[in-house]
């Protein structure tokens, strides 16, 4: 009974300490946000804009003023090199999945400040919290 108890909670101090781990460094290295604390952010602060999706993506629906880097793009390591790194970035894509893989890229590269849009356009375009543009 006593080694049951033990091995119980081994297991429960694993568990805790690998989720506080990961949530801590998660939440320092990039801030998810809503199209309602984004408006805050492009107003309050001198912000890099980026759509990671692809040209064809940017064209057919984006944020206004947002710059398209690609993130499938070859080039996308020199493309975003040339980015202020101690400027605040916002990033989104589609659904929140690339700008997230973007995110972790541009903290590996040293940026500092790095938003990134929760659930992407698609949770958005809708709002009238983002000054969306659509290809007509």
């Amino acid at each position: 009974m006593k080694n049951i108890f033990i091995i119980c909670c081994l297991f429960i101090g694993i568990g805790l300490s690998t989720s506080c781990a990961d949530g801590t460094t998660d939440s320092e290295d990039v801030k998810l946000i809503t199209a309602s604390e984004m408006q805050s952010v492009l107003e309050l602060e001198e912000v890099q804009l980026v759509d990671v999706r692809t040209p064809k993506e940017h064209d057919e629906i984006h944020i206004v003023n947002s710059q398209n880097i690609d993130f499938m793009s070859p080039t996308f390591d020199d493309d975003i090199s040339k980015l202020d790194k101690k400027k605040p970035v916002i990033l989104y894509c589609k659904s929140g999945r690339r700008s997230a893989k973007c995110a972790k890229k541009m903290k590996d590269a040293g940026f500092e400040k790095i938003y990134d849009l929760d659930g992407g356009i698609s949770k958005w375009k809708h709002s009238d919290k983002l000054n969306i543009k659509v290809k007509s």
